[in-house]
């Protein structure tokens, strides 16, 4: 019985300490003294093609976004798929209504032919990884 009772006790414990928030007066969730919204990362394009490059070429390209959410954005990381393409953002914060931009820089060296990069972006908005792409047929040096 008082393992039972002990049981009882741990689980109204964790429901209470779980619990998603209270109620405004209006039925409106609260969920915490500092949720400020949250933040909507929109670029403005999600694909660059650099057409054709002469190989060796170091070529750049700046995706824009905007934060359309209510809440601060942060970006948190911005994942290449090889050490040919460097990624360049701002980590500071992104205020609602605010503009940022990521540079993806591609060094062709030692590349020939049709390329294509992806760049993911990992930021505490409501969609937490977004995929850019950069394409470019590089021609061998002649």
């Amino acid at each position: 019985m008082r393992q039972l009772f002990l049981i009882y006790t741990f689980v109204i414990f964790l429901v209470t300490a779980c619990g998603t928030g209270s109620q405004k007066s209006d039925g409106s969730s609260v969920n915490s003294l500092t949720d400020t919204g949250r933040a909507v990362l929109i670029f403005r394009e999600y694909e660059h093609s650099f057409g054709k490059v002469e190989e060796g070429e170091k070529i750049s390209y700046v995706f824009n976004f905007e934060n359309q959410g209510t809440g601060n954005l942060v970006i948190q990381n911005a994942i290449t798929t090889c050490g040919c393409t460097v990624s360049k953002y701002d980590r500071k914060p992104i205020a609602p209504g605010k503009s940022g931009k990521i540079e993806v820089v591609f060094d062709t060296s030692e590349r020939n032919g049709p390329q294509t990069k992806t760049i993911t972006v990992k930021s505490n908005a409501t969609v937490p990884a977004i995929i850019l792409k950069i394409t470019a047929e590089v021609e061998a040096d002649k």
